[in-house]
């Protein structure tokens, strides 16, 4: 067990200056117990505050060049490597996430601004001649300028790496920022922020504006002086944000419920290794999660026992060994709603093989079999460590139970015929489709996003940078 850390004090940063606030947001240490910081909640005058020094800052950005931002970009990823212990304890505290995973998360971090200077780089513009009559001799230089203000609401899951991929493509775009974290770990976008304020971006460029949704939350989304909102964060909050924006250019990626269909001549081995990774990684709290396994009811009690055996790896354990698996989740709250879902579950007629206990926020690595196709569990997103094994006879019953319900950002499938893989991917209401692979987004240079109520538009750095971006056609 680790030393019990000093309560941090963080602050708001709005126009070049670090300020207090009147109210505090109290983090859990989800490692030691109690509560290891302090961050200034914003008010809503604070936050309009932010929204002027952003608009403000807008003229400066846009005469920025792309060699400044990409030394600012570079000077942000060395900044965070440099801090890289600090911002991993941090992640480990605030967000439960075990040692090792929050090391790895620092990095990825870091790679998405390096990643983000090699796209800004290749943003080229274009030059068309006129080709209707009436116009000919027409020529147009179309080139790209900065949207303006990015707002970036970030989630708890991933409080760095997510980050990242909004703050990185908006600020090498040229926009002005304004980070409103997740409250329940802000600690790790505080660090981000105070890295950047050591740069020599203009006052307003970059605000960092954390506090209670509640509060400042319709102030930000709702104001004229937004052009894009970058969110990640579950479909609720993604609707309610898109009622209260404007005309703004909507950028969201939000729940998952992400099917794994198991076919027969599948390596059932590693369906069983992967679906494990898929369900119980960072305690089941990821979008791209495995939310349930949909296996043919010829292979279910084969796929259940292999996936039983896989759950003792996945076991809670001291945040700061490096051999730890699995925390706590998020708080408590989140414990309870992942025990309604198990609950409701068992009761309409699904197996606990194993787990299904809850103590405070930590909810034991679950496996529930025979998972009757009315469970909430089976359309809902979970954000918990369950593992849902549920069954269909033929490929158009596996359609119909994965297409069901408003959420449909992933899907796996495994299977050894070539021809059913791309059939499945084809009929998959689904953002991204992995073949015999848990979903997985890595650093963002593949497009990933959701349909439905799982998102609008596609994150990557590249697909970000363009969605942050507008044309201007300059006619000759």
């Amino acid at each position: 067990m680790s030393q019990q850390p000093l309560q941090r004090r963080e602050r708001l940063y709005i126009d070049g200056d670090w300020r207090d606030a009147d109210d505090v947001l109290e983090v859990t240490d989800l490692a030691d117990g109690g509560s290891f910081a302090q961050v200034a909640s914003a008010s809503p005058e604070q936050a309009d505050d932010a929204l002027a020094a952003a608009e403000a800052a807008q003229v400066e950005m846009r005469e920025t060049t792309i060699p400044q931002r990409v030394e600012w970009l570079d000077a942000i990823a060395d900044g965070l490597l440099d801090r890289k212990e600090e911002l991993a304890e941090v992640i480990v505290r605030e967000a439960g996430k075990p040692i090792s995973s929050a090391r790895g998360e620092v990095e990825s971090a870091a790679e998405r601004f390096r990643r983000a200077i090699e796209e800004i780089r290749s943003l080229k513009g274009e030059f068309r001649e006129g080709t209707t009559a009436g116009h000919e001799g027409w020529d147009a230089i179309v080139k790209h300028e900065p949207m303006g203000t990015v707002l970036a609401i970030t989630p708890y899951n991933y409080p760095v790496s997510t980050t990242a991929l909004s703050v990185a493509p908006a600020l090498a775009a040229g926009n002005s920022v304004i980070l409103k974290p997740a409250s329940d770990t802000p600690i790790s976008a505080a660090i981000l922020a105070d890295v950047i304020a050591d740069l020599d971006l203009p006052d307003g460029a970059f605000n960092f504006v954390p506090g209670r949704g509640s509060v400042i939350g319709d102030v930000l989304s709702g104001d004229d002086r937004i052009d894009v909102i970058s969110m990640t964060g579950s479909s609720a909050a993604g609707k309610h944000v898109a009622k209260e924006s404007g005309m703004v250019n909507l950028h969201m990626e939000l729940g998952g419920n992400a099917p794994a269909v198991v076919f027969p001549d599948a390596d059932l081995s590693d369906v069983a290794g992967q679906c494990a990774k898929g369900s119980f990684k960072y305690a089941g709290q990821r979008c791209s999660a495995v939310s349930r396994v949909l296996a043919h009811e010829s292979v279910h009690d084969e796929v259940v026992d292999l996936l039983e055996a896989e759950v003792d790896s996945w076991q809670p354990g001291d945040l700061f060994e490096e051999d730890t698996t699995m925390g706590p989740l998020i708080n408590e709250g989140q414990a309870e709603w992942v025990e309604e879902l198990v609950e409701d579950a068992v009761e309409k007629g699904a197996d606990l093989v194993r787990g299904g206990e809850r103590d405070g926020a930590h909810f034991e690595p679950t496996l529930l079999a025979n998972v009757p196709h009315d469970a909430r569990i089976v359309h809902e997103e979970q954000f918990g460590p369950v593992a849902v094994v549920t069954t269909f006879e033929d490929e158009e019953e596996a359609i119909g139970i994965a297409n069901h319900g408003e959420l449909a950002l992933d899907a796996a499938v495994f299977t050894s015929d070539y021809d059913r893989a791309m059939e499945m991917s084809d009929k998959l209401d689904a953002g991204a489709v992995r073949i015999n692979g848990a979903p997985s987004h890595g650093l963002g240079d593949i497009p990933f996003g959701g349909n439905k109520a799982s998102g609008i538009g596609r994150q990557g750095l590249h697909t970000t940078i363009e969605e942050m971006v507008r044309k201007k056609s300059i006619v000759l």
